[in-house]
């Protein structure tokens, strides 16, 4: 029994069970050792995480984030120690509530997992080994941080907030502008199901999320649950935006040339002739390229989005779940005040790249508005 036990823990020597013995005393590690190896079974109430897999001295549930550095936080997990603290607080109610076990793993370790698993891009196994976790417990504790994470995106990501048109206006000079809009595609594992429509247009399998962001970069839609072989337009018909601004009397957000004009959503002219469509159009892709600079900076901060290590390998339900937990973990620094994002301008600007629209696309209201836009503001 002791020689299989040593194996099991990875000890080396007998002179290391008096320090097994002593160190796991309170978990009933005793009794283990002492049952002869026809009774081997009972071992399922030892620590299986550091008697099977050997991952560190630190028991699960007790881990200490004051015996670690504030550097050790910043590179392993990707934050600063009291936003970790904030978010566990955030997050504890959500995160107990599903662990009620009498091992559970403590809500501190729970964060930290998934924030490494969010920030390196590390597959499981490897960012478990950093806070010696298992696998499989490394694996509940991202679920239960994202399940978490969603269910705060209400609270973080909303459009009820006062319109940010000075400061829009600030960038380039465009007005009125409520936010801008985009759509993005993150790759994922081909589904279990022969579902063709998450292969996007450049034929790999995907999740679309449509972003609407302000000026500072703050998110205030996220949609993450698009199959990615959906066309933008399709996206943005189906959207809980597209309902929220139809009857918008106030501002509009800011399209690239893949969306119909609308008189919510402007978009740049298609073919311009005038200096002041020229400057209309420049304004508007300076304007526009912020929420391109805002999804680059999440996939920045959150690896496991940016592809870099592989295609996220879960469900397409699993993996939007994961994209929006990253897009709430993005406001919520933001709103902290943490650096949302840095990342300036490395090209000239350039006259957009605009898809000739179909006829029945057309809005002529929409067609004069923008006309006086660029009377008024850039004539």
């Amino acid at each position: 029994g002791l020689f299989w036990l040593r194996n099991a823990a990875n000890l080396k020597g007998p002179t290391d069970y008096s320090r097994l013995l002593y160190y796991k005393r309170s978990k009933r590690l005793l009794l283990a050792v002492c049952i002869p190896r026809s009774m081997a079974i009972p071992i399922a109430i030892l620590d299986c995480d550091l008697l099977l897999h050997g991952r560190g001295s630190k028991i699960l549930d007790r881990f200490d984030l004051d015996s670690v550095s504030d550097n050790f936080l910043l590179t392993n997990f990707g934050f600063p120690r009291d936003f970790i603290l904030y978010l566990v607080d955030l997050l504890r109610e959500a995160l107990c509530r599903r662990t009620q076990r009498s091992r559970a793993i403590s809500p501190e370790v729970q964060v930290l997992a998934a924030l490494g698993f969010y920030t390196s891009g590390s597959f499981q196994t490897s960012m478990g080994d950093t806070i010696g976790i298992s696998q499989a417990s490394m694996s509940r504790c991202v679920s239960n941080v994202t399940r978490a994470l969603v269910e705060k995106a209400s609270q973080f990501i909303t459009f009820n907030r006062e319109p940010s048109f000075e400061e829009f206006e600030r960038v380039a000079g465009f007005p009125g502008v409520l936010g801008v809009l985009d759509c993005v595609q993150v790759a994922i594992k081909a589904p279990n199901s022969e579902d063709s429509t998450y292969v996007n247009k450049k034929g790999f399998h995907s999740v679309a999320c449509q972003l609407v962001c302000d000026a500072r970069g703050l998110l205030l839609s996220t949609e993450t649950h698009w199959p990615g072989g959906l066309e933008d337009t399709m996206v943005l018909e189906r959207s809980a935006v597209h309902k929220h601004l139809q009857d918008n009397k106030e501002g509009w957000l800011l399209g690239d040339g893949r969306y119909p004009l609308r008189k919510w959503l402007m978009t740049p002219v298609e073919r311009p002739e005038s200096p002041a469509e020229f400057q209309y159009n420049l304004a508007h892709v300076a304007t526009h390229e912020i929420v391109d600079r805002t999804f680059r900076a999440i996939q920045t901060r959150f690896r496991c989005l940016d592809g870099t290590k592989g295609y996220l390998q879960y469900s397409p339900e699993k993996s939007s779940s994961i994209l929006l937990a990253c897009c709430v973990l993005h406001n919520i620094s933001l709103q902290s005040g943490l650096d949302a994002w840095t990342l300036e301008r490395t090209e000239p600007l350039e006259q957009p790249k605009i898809l000739d629209q179909k006829p029945e696309d057309r809005d002529s209201e929409a067609e004069e508005l923008r006309k006086q836009i660029i009377h008024k503001h850039f004539s």
